[in-house]
């Protein structure tokens, strides 16, 4: 498949600037991929198409504050450091990405906070736009990573959302199962989830698992090759335990549903797969790119959100339930005006 078939028109408008008041009372399009049939719910309708023993696979990853802004050395010019991941613990080091970057050079020093609380210097260029920073902090850790964390606004995608952080982000874009910090980006699908919701599935009978996949930026970025064979994802850590892979195998070995709640979810799951579709314990890295005509081998329902033009995340939904299937779907959702994006609407593909 090729790039420009992804390409279609999304009014601005319809991209979700803030989430719903409530996180389970968005839009919900449900799909039946086999008969094509669609319905319009709220998204606490999920429970529905829900039966006792039928497993949802969440990713428990949890999203640090990991955009800052600060000051260079001298200068003052204005900087933002966005971080990546930690590189070293003792020796505070941590791969970022700067902007703007052609200013930063190695021995810089950059100033972060009031009265210069958080101070940085640049010890390594690896790219065009990272670098590896260690921050010069005197205190045990537990200070230092608090310090950090409170100057740290949440990295909702700015350009998505047209708006910086607010203080409501801190809380929203998050999921409430959030345990496993590492993210840089939130497993959208997990957003429209309460904890009542949650309750309520329980009761029903829903198994949970849960896996790790902790989101990098490579989510929001762009594909610049048409032939999509060509194009490399970046690589993201994840982990599936032993009991998260038991409670999928078991349903998939008694026929029950295993629904995969957003992209990440099914990325993990397809990237540790057996040849005769049960699912291996993995600890370790997946840069696997999943578009049509891949075929999913694990995962029979799929949670996400209306994903943008041309992304990755929206490629992965077309090889879930079919590339015309989805692109006339998403024609629907326009015409329906569904919020898209980030804190936009949700679709259960079934």
């Amino acid at each position: 498949m090729k790039l420009s078939q992804f390409r279609y028109n999304l009014p601005k408008e319809l991209i979700a600037k803030f989430p719903v008041e409530n996180r389970d009372e968005s839009r919900l399009m449900v799909l039946n991929r086999k008969t094509g049939k669609i319905e319009h719910r709220i998204f606490k309708d999920i429970i529905e198409y829900f039966n006792e023993n039928d497993v949802l696979v969440f990713n428990n990853t949890k999203v640090f504050p990991a955009r800052l802004y600060g000051n260079k050395e001298k200068t003052g010019a204005e900087i933002e450091v966005f971080l990546l991941r930690e590189l070293n613990k003792e020796q505070r080091l941590w791969d970022v990405l700067v902007d703007p970057a052609r200013k930063i050079r190695i021995g810089n020093k950059l100033y972060f906070g009031e009265d210069d609380v958080l101070v940085a210097e640049v010890i390594d260029n690896t790219t065009s736009r990272g670098r590896t920073l260690r921050f010069l902090f005197d205190g045990p850790y537990e200070e230092f990573k608090d310090t950090l964390y409170r100057l740290g606004e949440m990295p909702v995608p700015k350009q998505i959302l047209q708006r910086e952080a607010v203080p409501e982000d801190r809380e929203r874009y998050q999921t409430v199962y959030a345990k496993h910090e590492g993210a840089v980006a939130a497993p959208t699908a997990g957003l429209h989830f309460s904890k009542h919701l949650l309750k309520r599935l329980e009761i029903k009978g829903i198994n949970f698992a849960e896996i790790t996949l902790h989101v990098g930026l490579g989510n929001f970025r762009t594909v610049d090759v048409e032939d999509l064979t060509k194009h490399k994802m970046d690589s993201e850590q994840i982990m599936i335990s032993d009991e998260a892979a038991n409670i999928i195998n078991r349903a998939i070995h008694e026929q029950h549903n295993v629904c995969a709640v957003g992209t990440t979810v099914l990325r993990t799951l397809e990237s540790s797969v057996t040849t005769d579709g049960f699912l291996k314990p993995y600890s370790g890295w997946t840069n696997k790119f999943i578009f049509p005509p891949y075929e999913v081998a694990v995962p029979n329902m799929l949670i996400s959100n209306f994903h943008l033009p041309l992304s990755t995340l929206l490629m992965m939904v077309c090889a879930f339930g079919g590339y015309d299937r989805i692109m006339d779907v998403y024609k629907v959702a326009i015409k329906e005006k569904y919020r898209f994006g980030t804190y936009g609407d949700a679709m259960l593909i079934i």
